[in-house]
């Protein structure tokens, strides 16, 4: 997650307080930012695109394997191995 994104989610954050809360704003918005920070550094998060690359090399390795188990029972049966 980029600063900019993590500043905008403080902001909402600090925008869902009650009236109320209107003095304590900014050192609450504060304290979103560097709650959200110090948590999303714990993650291993990876971008949606470098996702979807790695799920379709997953689904072609996937569909390999099927091939050559299926190429394999074949030969299996043709040598009566099975």
């Amino acid at each position: 997650m980029d600063t900019r994104q993590l500043e905008d989610l403080a902001a909402k954050l600090s925008r869902l307080l009650p009236p109320g809360l209107n003095g304590l704003r900014r050192e609450l918005e504060d304290n979103f930012r560097a709650v959200l920070r110090a948590n999303l550094e714990k993650w291993d998060l990876v971008s949606r695109e470098r996702f979807d690359t790695q799920a379709e090399l997953l689904a072609r390795t996937q569909a390999r394997l099927a091939a050559m188990e299926r190429r394999l029972a074949e030969l299996e049966q043709k040598l009566g191995i099975r």
